[in-house]
């Protein structure tokens, strides 16, 4: 099981019960009254319990079906199984090339003409210098405003530099860049409306996304594996399209294209400065557009954005800005006038399932390098099912050889026990439901592990009160001193299972944080069980003068 959403309504009505039960408990409260509890605590468990049983409720209960439920996991009812590598190289040489932009800025703003910039197959920025004789200038500039690059003089002439990061900028280039495609993936993944998926890191650059129950994988990989790099630019107005196509495009300017559509994408030529990109954006919306344009995608800018975008739009009046989404050109309206709002819109005859999916990966962040995926699997619920009834097989082997060890070796003490377990197991499940967890086959096996736990505590109850008998004690004391001597061997042994649960649950990932989760709210309804429930059968009887001998 692996923890999620909270239900506060139904773990309010747990805690309440139990905490009436423990002030009593601990207050020497009436033993009937506990019984009582118990009894609700029960029937509390049970009515919870019910929306996650595989059939349909009658009408007149169909209002539980609003109770939270027990989800299956990847592993239990099928779904999709991915694992994506992270070309964190390419985020190193995305961020270089935008560098590239800010050298072009950092020369033109200190008098110095601006050099020729591009980029080589090994991604380093090759910087060759329109006037030769301002090699000085530029050394000085570069090593006061770029301490993170390294120039050094390239082989092909005078004043031609290759610019590189340095080795611990590039460190952490790659760790940002894990980092925020972790997130970006997880948002994505959020937004699909999958409950209980899994995202977690893998070694130095690999990402394993589990999406339990998923129905359309096709539209989960497309969303997760778009780059969705965001960059405003302008169209180069001075140079025909047509032949920078034919004859390539000239110096500072790019040819991109729109989106496939009848009689092939439509070219443009656009210059290779970024004026702003989509880390200023804060929210994306899907709009319904006229009749012949259809839906459109309407992005706000935040304070920065809103100032950058003015700016730009102010001093380019009569321009076409190109919106360019992962080197696709999306619209290139005019601008007509300053928009000093901070709301953009992005056009291209979307179907509403394409402007949506837009909207998701502008809202929830660019990845900031492009990820591959290297490994998927599909579970299918055939498989689901098998693995539930292997699971429900071995729970039940292994707890009617518990109830009937119990029982033999201890008779009426073992039979208490036995209830005390099967309250146990109740209150888990209950518990898991209320938190609204994920069963899984690790989850599984944390309840069988828990069964095991409980009936070692029952085992030290009850040996305890066979030595005090045997020592002559009446049954009365025989109850309170066996309780009393077992809860330090109880407790240490507890404490330190709850324990390798929370690092278990914290260091582990996917499978290792359900069993962790099984394994510690096993450990709190078994000590309560055993400690609070059982004792209060013992201490019922004897405020009714009814415990003239102990069945052990």
């Amino acid at each position: 099981m692996e923890g999620a959403t909270q239900n506060p309504i139904t773990i309010v009505t747990l805690l309440v019960l139990a905490g009436i039960f423990l002030w009593l408990h601990f207050t020497n409260g009436s033993g009937t009254l506990r019984l009582w509890l118990a009894g609700g605590l029960v029937a509390a468990a049970v009515i919870l319990l019910l929306p996650s049983l595989q059939f349909s409720l009658p009408a007149w209960m169909q209002p539980l079906d609003s109770l939270p439920k027990i989800e299956l996991g990847l592993d239990l009812q099928g779904g999709t199984h991915l694992l994506l590598e992270v070309k964190l190289q390419e985020a190193v040489k995305t961020s270089l090339r935008r560098r590239g932009d800010d050298i072009a800025r950092e020369t033109k703003d200190n008098k110095l003409t601006p050099p020729q910039i591009s980029q080589n197959h090994n991604g380093s920025l090759v910087i060759k210098l329109t006037d030769p004789t301002e090699r000085s200038a530029f050394q000085d500039l570069m090593g006061r405003a770029f301490p993170d690059l390294t120039v050094a003089p390239a082989a092909g002439g005078t004043g031609i530099y290759e610019a590189n990061f340095t080795q611990p900028e590039a460190v952490q280039i790659r760790s940002n860049a894990m980092d925020q495609a972790l997130e970006t993936i997880r948002n994505r993944i959020d937004q699909l409306g999958v409950r209980e998926t899994t995202v977690a890191r893998e070694g130095d650059n690999d990402i394993l996304v589990q999406l339990p129950g998923i129905q359309d994988p096709e539209r989960a990989k497309e969303l997760i594996g778009k780059t969705a790099v965001l960059e405003f630019k302008l169209l180069d107005d001075k140079h025909p399209v047509a032949d920078a196509v034919r004859e390539g495009a000239p110096p500072g300017d790019g040819i991109l294209y729109g989106p496939p559509q009848a009689g092939g994408p439509t070219p443009y030529l656009v210059e290779a400065p970024v004026l702003m990109t989509g880390d200023v954006v804060t929210d994306a919306r899907v709009r319904e557009g006229g009749r012949m344009e259809g839906p459109y995608v309407e992005v706000r800018l935040n304070r920065r954005g809103t100032d950058i975008f003015a700016a730009l739009t102010a001093q380019n009046v009569g321009r076409n800005l190109a919106i360019v989404l992962d080197n696709t050109v999306y619209s290139a309206p005019v601008i007509k006038e300053p928009i000093p709002g901070g709301d953009v819109q992005i056009t291209g005859n979307f179907s509403f399932e394409e402007a949506h999916n837009l909207a998701i990966v502008l809202r929830s962040g660019s990845l900031p390098a492009p990820v591959e995926i290297i490994e998927e699997r599909t579970v299918g619920p055939s498989l689901g099912r098998d693995s539930i009834r292997q699971g429900e097989l071995s729970f039940v082997v292994g707890a009617i050889a518990v109830l009937a060890f119990m029982a033999v070796y201890y008779n009426g003490a073992g039979l208490l026990a036995d209830l005390g377990l099967v309250l146990n197991i109740l209150l888990l499940v209950c518990v898991m439901a209320a938190l609204q967890a994920t069963l899984t086959l690790p989850g599984i096996a944390g309840i069988v592990l828990t069964l095991g736990m409980s009936v070692d505590a029952n085992v030290l109850v009850n040996e305890r009160m066979r030595e005090e008998l045997r020592a002559g004690k009446s049954p009365r004391e025989a109850v309170k001193t066996g309780y009393e001597r077992a809860w330090s061997a109880i407790r240490d042994s507890n404490i330190s299972t709850f324990v390798a649960g929370l690092i278990l649950f914290q260091f582990g990932t996917g499978p290792v944080k359900g069993f962790a989760v099984t394994l510690c709210v096993g450990v709190l309804t078994g000590v309560f069980s055993c400690f609070v429930v059982t004792r209060a059968w013992y201490d019922w009887k004897i405020s009714m003068r009814r415990l003239n001998a102990i069945s052990v």
